[in-house]
């Protein structure tokens, strides 16, 4: 099995101005391991994939946190005590292509790159390729994309540092389903075909998602996420035609002991196949398909869809980030 293309730094974020924090409010440190895999890979979902890390480094900023832009090279510097220096290591913007960079250039991450992920308050495992499934006890099937070893054994460390840390977590798409893997499940390497659309098939450059809607069990973590986009004050989440981000459209009031329904961004090929001992399913598709899982014991979630896709409006894509952030600003 061949990997993709590969380069040795991270992908950077793009520029973006800190959000209003007062002074007396501190900003958690929220850890994302970079992507290791150049935009230049001739697959174009290596691309996008790490054009929405940008925006996810972007909307942790926009809430409140501090985003730290984690990497190998971060990993093996030690296992304690806070950043040592001012420097952060960043890339040109959908190049691939590494540079250093000071936190006061316009091109960092917002923050410092600390010792280990112990010196942070919390992870987000963002989405990328496919997660190497001999770590879940198969052998590769031909549909792979992306499987980078040096991408897994990064996001590994991240995520088992900082659940030994007791640090809340939050999974999006290849993250959820590395979190499933984590705690022991398995994966369906490549969905077939059904009721509900998971991607474009064929893909489509200027409609990179499909959209449908997933069920969230009332009270759970990913539940209380999505509070705020079902309020009426903060735009609607009611169905859209098909492949079309849903709208500002006013919604009802919810009932919080009522299933939540959420149109989401989907683009996905592979799916949570067994359910990892320790966690639970939290958001299902019509079709079955496990769209978010969570430790009931601690502040772990993760979701298959995207939130921060940016069809989406701006109060559906911060909503779900400002709830994950406050919860690592909660000691």
């Amino acid at each position: 099995m061949q990997n993709s293309t590969r380069n040795s730094g991270p992908v950077q974020t793009p520029d973006s101005t800190l959000s209003a924090v007062p002074g007396d409010v501190r900003r958690p440190r929220i850890g994302i391991p970079v992507r290791l895999s150049s935009s230049a890979d001739p697959d174009p979902r290596v691309a996008k994939a790490n054009s929405l890390f940008g925006c996810i480094v972007s909307l942790i900023r926009d809430v409140g946190g501090e985003p730290v832009l984690l990497t190998p090279a971060s990993l093996e510097r030690g296992l304690a005590g806070p950043p040592s220096s001012g420097t952060t290591v960043s890339a040109v913007p959908g190049s691939g292509t590494p540079k250093s960079g000071t936190a006061d250039d316009g091109t960092s991450d917002g923050g410092k790159v600390p010792d280990a992920p112990e010196a942070l308050d919390g992870v987000v495992l963002p989405g990328g390729g496919d997660v190497d499934p001999r770590l879940y006890g198969e052998e590769p099937g031909p549909s792979l994309y992306d499987v980078n070893t040096e991408q897994d054994r990064l996001d590994i460390a991240v995520a088992r540092r900082a659940l030994d840390a007791g640090m809340p977590v939050l999974g999006i798409c290849r993250g959820h389903q590395l979190l499933n893997v984590l705690y022991g499940g398995t994966l369906v390497q490549d969905m077939t075909p059904g009721t509900v659309p998971h991607r474009q098939i064929p893909a489509a450059a200027n409609r990179p998602w499909v959209w449908h809607e997933v069920t969230i069990t009332p009270g759970s973590k990913v539940a209380k996420m999505y509070a705020a986009v079902q309020n009426p004050d903060a735009g609607g989440t009611e169905s859209a035609g098909a492949g079309e981000a849903p709208g500002d459209e006013a919604a009802a009031a919810p009932d919080p002991a009522a299933p939540v329904e959420v149109k989401i961004a989907s683009g996905h090929h592979q799916a949570v196949d067994r359910v990892a001992p320790g966690l639970l399913v939290t958001a299902v598709a019509d079709d079955g398909t496990v769209e978010a899982l969570e430790d009931p014991d601690r502040w772990v979630a993760s979701v298959q869809w995207h939130p921060e896709a940016l069809e989406l409006t701006e109060e559906q894509r911060l909503a779900p980030f400002r709830v994950f952030v406050e919860a690592c600003r909660t000691p």
